[in-house]
């Protein structure tokens, strides 16, 4: 009860962080250059852009996000998991306040400087927060439902979604924002890619004289099985096992500290895995 609760206020703190440097950023960066994120974030923008260009009236960023997000919490309610949605909630609804009552304040007005690092730090945010166990709403629900439940790679869709906006954008406000959106979106997914490595999986080759034990420590720890294959050591003529597994890249360094533990001499060698195919263990979000 007392761990429960403690990662939950270590959960909470993370997204709250997450929340505040998202709407820095958009306040500071984003804002500036007039750049559009993808997701949700960046379609309230937009709505908002051209609410107050084309209507002449200023929306605030609340009501529109929250609006926005509505489908997307009920899909994290209904097929992802209650306390991973309920954190996502208390990040949607932080980051919008933040948003709105955060004063913008321009660090630089250089527009390629702002691209890339207001990426990076937009990137950085939305690592934090799905570190955490939560997510900063919009299309990421609809990108872990995707690739949870229906095993789809969601990639192709969310760029779609996202040059629909581009494309929005630079008709009525010009393609230099547009493009400039995309280096923007780029050091975004980077950062995202480099830091959160849960849909990233990594093959492990490990050579071994106590197969059965090296599997049971990567089952116990990853729930993932092995396939244990046999094998000769061409120096020695000994027999050997190699036990072949796929886990999940932000596992794996525990993995491979648990197979030295049940054989310190084991050798090890992990290699990025590209594409998978056929079933693979997910631990569902709570």
């Amino acid at each position: 009860m007392k761990r429960s609760l403690s990662r939950n206020l270590l959960t909470l703190t993370a997204v709250i962080g997450a929340a505040f440097l998202m709407a820095l950023n958009k306040k500071t960066f984003v804002d500036t250059a007039g750049l559009y994120p993808g997701g949700a974030a960046g379609l309230t923008i937009l709505i908002q852009r051209v609410s107050a260009s084309l209507l002449h009236v200023n929306l605030p960023f609340t009501p529109v996000n929250l609006l926005l997000n509505a489908v997307p919490v009920w899909i994290g309610f209904r097929f992802i998991g209650r306390n991973f949605t309920l954190f996502s909630c208390v990040m949607i609804v932080a980051n919008s306040i933040f948003t709105d009552i955060i004063p913008q304040h321009i660090v630089t007005e250089d527009i390629l400087l702002i691209s890339v690092f207001g990426g990076m730090v937009h990137g950085l945010a939305i690592a934090v927060c799905l570190n955490a166990g939560a997510t900063s709403g919009g299309t990421d629900f609809i990108s872990i439902f995707l690739s949870e439940r229906r095993g789809m790679d969601s990639n192709g869709i969310i760029l779609a979604f996202n040059v629909v906006i581009l494309s929005i954008a630079g008709l009525i406000f010009g393609w230099d924002k547009a493009l400039y959106s995309i280096i923007f979106q780029y050091s975004s997914t980077a950062v995202i890619r480099t830091l959160y490595r849960k849909f990233q999986q990594s093959t492990l080759f490990i050579v071994t004289t106590k197969p059965v034990a090296v599997c049971n420590a990567i089952y116990n720890i990853s729930q993932h099985g092995a396939t244990v294959l046999e094998g000769e050591g061409s120096y020695g003529h000994c027999e050997r096992n190699v036990v072949y597994s796929v886990v999940s890249a932000a596992e794996s360094r525990r993995v491979i500290r648990v197979i030295r533990g049940a054989d310190p001499e084991a050798f090890i060698n992990e290699v990025k895995t590209e594409k998978l195919s056929g079933r693979f263990y997910q631990p569902k979000e709570n």
